[in-house]
């Protein structure tokens, strides 16, 4: 354990940040899935939207990158795609 009072304080802040930051991923993960398997649907298409502002908040908030942001929101809309097709 630190002994500087300003260290301390900052290992408590990045604790609380990575929980949060745990929890968004989780979400992230969980909507694009949501998403993929709803595809074809009313409400797929309400789950691709729903998934893609959360991937744009979560990028614009730092928690994951912006190419990483771009980048899931194609996969997700290439296999959403392939799936309300067939």
């Amino acid at each position: 354990m630190a002994n500087i009072k300003s260290q301390k304080k900052r290992i408590r802040t990045n604790a609380k940040r990575a929980e949060r930051n745990k929890a968004v991923r989780s979400e992230l993960k969980t909507r694009v899935k949501t998403a993929q398997r709803t595809a074809g649907t009313e409400e797929g298409d309400a789950a691709a939207q729903l998934a893609q502002k959360r991937l744009d908040m979560a990028a614009s908030k730092g928690v994951i990158h912006k190419n990483q942001a771009a980048r899931r929101k194609s996969r997700m809309m290439k296999s959403v795609n392939v799936a309300s097709e067939g």
